[in-house]
Parts: structure tokens; C-alpha cells; sequence
């Protein structure tokens, strides 16, 4: 039989946890939760002492988490997720369009995808408030773990199968040179072995569209440049200047080519491709609003 036991400790508490593992002391901690010091470190005594454990070791370098305690935020951070899918779920059944939906978005889509999508989904979803953050994989990947974001924007890759996910369109790789480049000169399709012995700009290493680039060079000799960029406008800038050749997202072109400093070229059939996709934790309570999104992002690609 279930026991219905009270919890000895709250909700609350358990944040504050996971707030000073986190962030590595207890003034970052009650600052993040928007209490004070004292009556953080008041609540977390209290967990110990229920408990009968140290979660934290103060010395004059910070705070660590103890062997014991480790275990007990591992736990903590479940329950959280456990909390917020919860109260979504019980949101969802009252109206499944309606409420925040938190939505991580990586750096080669966004600023080419939302300002088309978002418009869109204010007027086809009125009631559905997305809040979108822009990052790396990685971080929304374990961003979504946590339950920070409900979904991501992502590119369909090893990494993220575990999720659930939409398919929301495929978007093509793209050769780009400046327009007195040899390779530009040529008319029609590339094949990916025009690339052997050329000098290709990628972007820095945490970006899915580097590895997906560096994939295809390694593929057919191409050398990787010496400089790793941040984003896709310094690749452009370097091979509009004759530095060398880049690859870019089909998706990126019409934003990073508006001057017309490029030429580009499309890859023969079957041509290079990243499938993007909208994904989130299975099981998530937010199923229905992330499918609804998806549907209208995928008529916009």
C-alpha cells in the first residue's frame, strides 16, 4: 500500500539544494532564488539535520557537495522534474494551447528560422506564450533535463535520441566562395569532391552544423582553416574576402548573402543535409502545444 507519509521537508527546500550545488556557494544560491542568505542557509541546515547527512563542505575556496549529498541532489533534481511535469500536466488537460512554453533554439537556426516562425505562431497559436532561448547543443540538451526548457530546436543527431521529437525540415548544405573563387566559376551543382585541397572555414567546436561539416571535409581531403569562428557571419566575411571556402545551412543563406558578397553553389543529389527537428523529454506533459508548434514551424521551412 502507498504511504502518504509527509514529506519531511518542502519543495522549497529542495531547490535550494540544487541551487548551491549549482552554483557553487550559498550568497549565488539565495540570490538565484530570491531569498536571503540566512534563511537559505537556514533551510538547508534543517535538510541535514532531518536527513542525519552534511549535503555541503564550507571552506575558504567555496562550497562542495559531499559523497552523501551528491546523492541526495541527484534525487532532488528528480523530484523538481517530477513537480514541474506535474503542474503541467494538470495545465495541459485544462487547455493544452494555453501557458509558457520555453523553447531552446541552437545558433545556425535562429536567426534565420524565428523571425519567420515566431510571427507565425503568435497568430496561429494566440494563446501559447513562447519564451525561446539561443545556445549550443549541449546546453539545451541538458537544459531539457532539467525541465529549464520544455523543447529544443535542434539538429537530428546521435545526441539527441533519447528525446521525442518532430520533424519540422530538412535543410541542405550549401557551398560558398567568393564570386572569383575557382570553384565558383564553375556552373551547377557541386559534388562534396570538389572540396579536396580546398581550405574550408567551420565554425568552433560545440556547434552540431561543425561536426556535421567536418564530417563531409574529412570525407574528401579537404583542410579545415586555422581560424574557428563563433558564428556563420565570420565565415561568410572570410571567404567574401578570398580566404578560402565555407559550407553553409541552405537555411542561413538568404540572411548572410543579403549584400551578394557569395556565390553559392547547391550540392548534387543526394546533397549533404541536416534534418531539423523540435524535440523534448519523453513522456513530457507538453506533447500537444510542442507538436502544435512544430506544425506551424514545419509549413514555414
Amino acid at each position: 500500500m502507498t504511504r502518504w507519509d509527509t514529506a519531511p521537508y518542502s519543495l522549497r527546500q529542495l531547490q535550494y539544494l540544487v541551487a548551491v550545488a549549482e552554483l557553487g556557494g550559498f550568497r549565488r544560491a539565495a540570490e538565484a532564488c530570491g531569498v536571503a542568505q540566512p534563511s537559505l542557509s537556514a533551510q538547508i541546515a534543517q535538510v541535514e539535520e532531518v536527513l542525519g547527512i552534511q549535503m555541503f563542505e564550507r571552506g575558504a575556496r567555496g562550497v562542495r557537495v559531499t559523497a552523501a549529498g551528491a546523492r541526495v541532489i541527484e534525487r532532488a533534481r528528480a523530484v523538481l522534474l517530477a513537480s514541474r511535469d506535474l503542474a503541467d500536466t494538470a495545465r495541459q488537460h485544462s487547455d493544452p494551447l494555453t501557458g509558457t512554453v520555453r523553447i531552446g533554439i541552437i545558433p545556425t537556426v535562429c536567426p534565420y528560422l524565428l523571425p519567420e516562425v515566431a510571427p507565425a505562431l503568435r497568430a496561429q497559436l494566440p494563446n501559447l506564450h513562447a519564451v525561446w532561448v539561443e545556445d549550443k547543443t549541449h546546453a539545451l540538451l541538458e537544459q531539457i533535463e532539467t525541465a529549464e526548457l520544455d523543447g529544443a530546436i535542434l539538429a537530428l543527431d546521435p545526441r539527441v535520441t533519447h528525446l521525442e521529437h518532430a520533424p519540422i525540415g530538412d535543410d541542405p548544405f550549401v557551398l560558398a566562395a567568393a564570386p572569383g573563387h575557382p570553384l565558383a566559376k564553375r556552373s551547377g551543382p557541386a559534388s562534396p569532391d570538389v572540396l579536396e585541397g580546398e581550405t574550408v572555414f567551420l565554425l568552433e567546436d560545440g556547434h552540431c552544423f561543425r561536426d556535421q561539416a567536418l564530417a563531409l571535409c574529412g570525407a574528401t581531403g579537404a583542410r579545415e582553416a586555422d581560424l574557428k569562428a563563433t558564428g556563420l557571419s565570420t565565415l561568410v566575411q572570410m571567404v567574401g574576402g578570398g580566404c578560402g571556402v565555407t559550407l553553409l545551412p541552405k537555411l542561413a543563406v538568404p540572411v548572410e548573402n543579403r549584400r551578394g558578397q557569395l556565390a553559392v553553389r547547391a550540392f548534387k543529389s543526394p546533397a549533404p543535409t541536416r534534418r531539423l527537428i523540435l524535440a523534448w523529454r519523453k513522456g513530457s506533459a507538453m506533447k500537444r502545444p510542442l507538436d502544435a508548434m512544430a506544425n506551424v514551424i514545419r509549413k514555414r521551412m
